[in-house]
């Protein structure tokens, strides 16, 4: 008789301990619920990340056939009569502009110069970072490019001083059947705008071939006076303070977010010579 009584004491025990397990259990499913909904939370929404991008310092370029002064022109190629302006679908964002220049002296040979001025502005972007982080890539890139151009003879690089908040200048030789090029291309950035000179010149048929060290000078002045016209262009000081990196708009731009950062203009002037260094011919 007392067999029985112990069994249904056990079943008893046992249906009371069930209870137990599950609420156990609905603790355990709802703690973790709510370590989920608190990672959510901490992450950032993309608004917040927008508004971490920095503006951009210039919202404009200057026309490329005048960033350069006509007396700098006169000096470096002496013989252009104008520039010729690179086709551009968006001339607030990239432009260039080139001049070919030949002294012709005859039986005693000629000198041949080539200039090209090439302007290059970004947008901050909340996905791709700051303008001035997207011009100081296309700045290295550019940087790189020059120095390992094809047929590139002895390629050396040195910073240049006072133009934006960086430059480099890169030249080397090219040995082409009509003589010795010297090849000087100075990239300079300046806020989120990088601006590249490409220089080259040559004397033909016998004409004394020009010094590099000259010639070197001549690009670093284009792009300074480039720079100091990209400062100008958006409202600030001109070229007395577009020279150091310290040089800012008088006024802050409006803020944009699109970026438009192709990475090369879209087209270069159609009068560029056969004999361009970036040709690499």
């Amino acid at each position: 008789m007392h067999r029985p009584t112990k069994r249904l004491t056990r079943i008893f025990v046992c249906a009371a301990a069930v209870p137990v397990i599950l609420v156990a259990s609905g603790c355990s499913s709802d703690s973790g619920d709510g370590a989920d909904k608190g990672s959510s939370k901490a992450s950032a929404s993309p608004s917040d990340t927008a508004a971490k991008v920095k503006a951009a310092a210039y919202d404009s370029l200057p026309q490329p056939c005048a960033a350069i002064s006509k007396k700098t022109l006169d000096s470096l190629v002496p013989e252009a009569k104008s520039g010729k302006a690179g086709s551009s679908d968006d001339e607030s964002v990239r432009g260039t502009c080139s001049w070919s220049s030949l002294d012709n002296k005859g039986v005693k040979g000629s000198q041949f110069r080539w200039l090209n001025a090439s302007l290059m502005r970004f947008d901050s972007d909340a996905a791709r970072g700051s303008g001035n982080k997207l011009a100081h890539a296309y700045f290295t890139k550019q940087v790189t490019d020059a120095q390992s151009a094809d047929g590139a003879k002895s390629p050396k690089s040195e910073p240049v001083s006072g133009t934006g908040d960086e430059a480099t200048a890169v030249t080397y030789e090219l040995k082409k059947k009509e003589g010795t090029f010297k090849q000087q291309t100075v990239v300079a950035r300046v806020e989120n705008v990088v601006v590249t000179i490409d220089y080259n010149g040559a004397g033909l048929a016998g004409e004394k071939t020009p010094g590099a060290d000259e010639l070197v000078k001549d690009a670093a002045k284009a792009a300074k006076e480039a720079v100091a016209a990209v400062v100008a262009a958006n409202g600030a000081g001109g070229s007395d303070t577009a020279g150091s990196a310290s040089a800012k708009p008088s006024a802050k731009p409006s803020e944009k977010s699109s970026a438009k950062t192709s990475s090369k203009p879209s087209a270069k002037s159609s009068d560029e010579p056969s004999d361009k260094a970036s040709s690499k011919s």
